[in-house]
């Protein structure tokens, strides 16, 4: 079988940049279907990435703006970098992370080949080559927590909460139930609902999306009020 060839394209600068006043609808459909995100925060030129469970949220009536919703806890080192440097950088994407077998399998590494692979590492690799077609999509914003006891802060995590509420019945476990052991509420009490949790905001800037072959296509996400020209349109 020949192999498919790659696009790369020269990204270190803007690829088919567009400016629109609401997501594209592939990245939408990519944040409503992934479980998770990684959040990159920075301070003093040192870069940390987290593994979040989020929420995204087209609009509300606290913002008239794409959002995306995010928990921690204030003594993180995520929520410390926030507060210093508020500029984050998100990566989703929905399709499933198998890395494939190597040839010839080293004491410290490799994946097993399929003589030893499980019938779920299987099924990850067909679900990861039939989404071929998908995207990933790095997320550039600006993040604020949202104050303490505020109505805008009740309304975005009970929005949080109800979006990460997961059946884990005949599947796996939430992320955070893996982490903290047989909760019967999956950690939720910890990480979305206890008082001293702190809600991120996170209002998006721009979004670079990557496709499986390497093509690259950028948009810059502008204001409902901003009275600049929409791709030369007033």
């Amino acid at each position: 079988m020949s192999q498919i060839p790659l696009n790369y394209e020269a990204s270190a600068g803007d690829s088919h940049k567009q400016t629109v006043t609401s997501l594209p609808p592939e990245v939408v459909q990519c944040l409503e279907n992934a479980r998770f995100l990684h959040l990159a925060t920075c301070t003093d030129n040192q870069p940390h990435v987290s593994l979040m469970n989020y929420t995204y949220l087209p609009s509300s009536q606290f913002s008239a703006m794409p959002v995306i919703i995010m928990t921690t806890n204030p003594s993180s080192k995520k929520m410390n970098n926030v507060v210093e440097n508020p500029n984050v950088s998100l990566l989703v994407h929905d399709w499933v992370s198998h890395r494939p077998p190597t040839q010839h399998r080293r004491p410290s590494g490799g994946s097993p080949g399929p003589e030893h692979r499980s019938s779920l590492a299987s099924l990850l690799l067909n679900l990861n080559t039939s989404a071929m077609s998908s995207i990933s999509a790095t997320i550039n914003g600006t993040a604020s927590l949202v104050p303490q006891g505020s109505e805008e802060e009740k309304f975005y995590r009970e929005q949080h909460l109800e979006n990460n509420t997961f059946d884990s019945e005949g599947g796996v476990p939430p992320f955070h139930q893996q982490a903290q052991g047989n909760q019967e509420d999956g950690g939720r009490n910890c990480f979305v609902a206890g008082e001293e949790v702190r809600v991120i905001l996170v209002k998006i800037k721009d979004i670079r999306t990557s496709d499986w072959k390497g093509g690259v296509q950028d948009w810059v996400l502008a204001s409902e009020t901003d009275s600049t020209t929409v791709n030369g349109i007033r």
